[in-house]
């Protein structure tokens, strides 16, 4: 679990982060959502230990980041994966080379345990014959599997996933959400997903946390987003045409 207590952040005058008090949930799909300026990639970014807040904590499973030495802080990002935006591949290598990346730099495995290692999980997110293909061989799809196969290859405690579906087609982003949860479940893994597709909400928001202009405005679950007055969730929520579907249906229902 990581837990979130009092967090505020800055920049110059610009208070971005105001006071975020929240836990994330481990062996759960946990969504950050709000529009954008809302605070969420600060927040993100925070939690990866890449911006340092100016007030509060963040413990993972009860260990306070900035209590941390820096010895512990790098053991610590070990047991972290991250999913980028755009992927993030390195071009000039293979689907294995990539995926194995992360075990060459950060652990002493010799060759033959990285390839074993990386061959189980490549065929865990499904990829076929893609071992010696380069990203640009690669649907967006595909390169969002490799991304996958490469922040899970060191078995990580928590993996912070940002804006996973950007760029794709509806279709294919359903399955990377699923995949993404299957993975979750499986490891028992805090999952962290910096999104704004509504579609990733219903099919996988086990804990949603909804921001505001640095705030936490609310935080509930998939279900729980169709039950609230929250005006400032509502506002957001409806503005996206899957679910001025979804409460015509039910209006039709009542």
């Amino acid at each position: 679990m990581i837990e979130v207590k009092d967090v505020e952040k800055s920049f110059g005058d610009a208070k971005v982060l105001k006071g975020i008090t929240t836990s994330f949930e481990t062996g759960k799909t946990n969504l950050i959502i709000g529009q954008s300026g809302s605070g969420k990639t600060v927040l993100l970014k925070s939690l990866l230990g890449i911006h340092t807040p100016d007030k509060g904590t963040i413990a993972f499973d009860g260990r306070i980041y900035t209590d941390l030495t820096d010895d512990e802080k790098r053991a610590l990002r070990t047991e972290i994966g991250m999913v980028f935006q755009g992927s993030a591949l390195f071009d000039s290598m293979t689907v294995e080379e990539n995926v194995g990346f992360p075990l060459r730099m950060f652990t002493e495995k010799t060759p033959a345990e990285i390839k074993e290692r990386v061959n189980f999980v490549i065929e865990r997110v499904k990829l076929v014959d893609a071992n010696h293909k380069k990203p640009s061989e690669l649907s967006g799809g595909m390169q969002k599997r490799v991304a996958i196969a490469r922040a899970i290859v060191n078995n990580p405690k928590y993996l912070f996933c940002d804006e996973p579906n950007s760029g794709l087609d509806p279709k294919t982003a359903i399955v990377i959400d699923n995949l993404i949860h299957e993975i979750t479940v499986e490891y028992n893994i805090t999952t962290v997903i910096n999104t704004h597709d509504m579609n990733s909400v219903m099919e996988i928001g086990e804990k949603i946390v909804f921001l505001k202009n640095g705030v936490l405005a609310w935080e509930g679950s998939k279900k729980d987003i169709f039950k609230t007055d929250n005006e400032a969730v509502t506002d957001f929520v409806y503005s996206s045409n899957l679910f001025k579907k979804i409460r015509k249906a039910q209006n039709k229902e009542i």
